[in-house]
């Protein structure tokens, strides 16, 4: 299914795609939400102020999908605010994001083995499709680069194990302890400013709102992949909501319609309208 959002959206000129990297094109860290959610609550929790359980997690749910896309070092800077608002005294972000990082690792360690072991197929922790978009993309000249918000030293990793690298001629870009130093708005106002592309030259992929409204902010072509993992067979309506949002053109649940996906961005002459 891909849903066209704005009138002919077209990515025709398009000269470098941008694309996200956890739930758009890795699954392997699938579930990562199950992990930093309920330690967030327990560690707000232990300041005793007073809220339950349920109350925390919804608070915690709210600002955790805000930032979702962005560094994950702004996630636990908002839990040390929220620790320190409640009159508690936070540990350093980044001690909270080794405790994040060690937990998600215990949860995610046999899916890394199995790969580091040749014993899956990459394309089992994919998004169904991403690696045939990829090659099309490829084919049609487009400069592509991979930005994401988890740590270059992993997702490097990760995507090494995807066997992804290679598609990424522009670089491979993650999140740094210095989180104030890399974004995915620097990196697409760094190529606008170097005069190597025009913002309506970009297109965009991501399952969170960070690139793709940075996307859309220069006038680029944002597909919007409300990916319902780890199956990512159909849309999931929280990400879906938050894509809209936040400027996509389109939204699909994964790349298998790549045929009518192709049409529908380079075509001059869209007639999609929801499909």
């Amino acid at each position: 299914m891909i849903e066209c959002l704005r009138p002919k959206p077209s990515a025709a000129r398009a000269r470098v795609a941008l694309f996200d990297f956890d739930g758009t094109i890795s699954t392997i860290r699938s579930g990562w939400m199950d992990v930093m959610v309920p330690m967030m609550v327990e560690i707000i929790g232990a300041t005793k102020s007073g809220e339950t359980e349920a109350e925390l997690t919804e608070i915690v749910r709210e600002f955790v999908g805000r930032l979702t896309g962005k560094q994950t070092m702004y996630q636990m800077v908002e839990l040390a605010e929220n620790v320190a608002s409640r009159g508690g005294t936070p540990a350093d972000p980044l001690e909270y994001k080794k405790l994040y990082l060690s937990r998600l690792h215990e949860k995610i360690a046999s899916r890394l083995e199995e790969l580091e072991a040749g014993h899956a197929d990459p394309e089992k922790y994919m998004v169904p499709g991403a690696r045939h978009m990829l090659e099309m993309l490829r084919e049609r000249g487009l400069k592509m680069y991979l930005a994401s918000g988890t740590d270059q030293i992993y997702m490097r990793h990760e995507a090494n194990l995807l066997q992804v690298t290679s598609y990424f001629d522009g670089g491979v870009f993650g999140a740094l302890d210095d989180y104030k130093a890399f974004s995915k708005r620097i990196l697409i106002q760094g190529l606008i400013a170097n005069s190597e592309f025009r913002g309506d030259e970009f297109l965009g992929f991501g399952d969170g709102y960070v690139e793709i409204e940075n996307i859309h902010e220069v006038n680029g072509v944002a597909v919007g992949v409300a990916t319902d993992e780890p199956e990512c067979r159909k849309v999931d309506e929280w990400k879906r909501e938050r894509l809209v949002k936040s400027g996509a053109g389109f939204i699909i649940p994964n790349f298998l319609d790549l045929d009518e996906l192709s049409e529908a961005l380079f075509s001059s002459e869209h007639a999609i309208s929801h499909v």
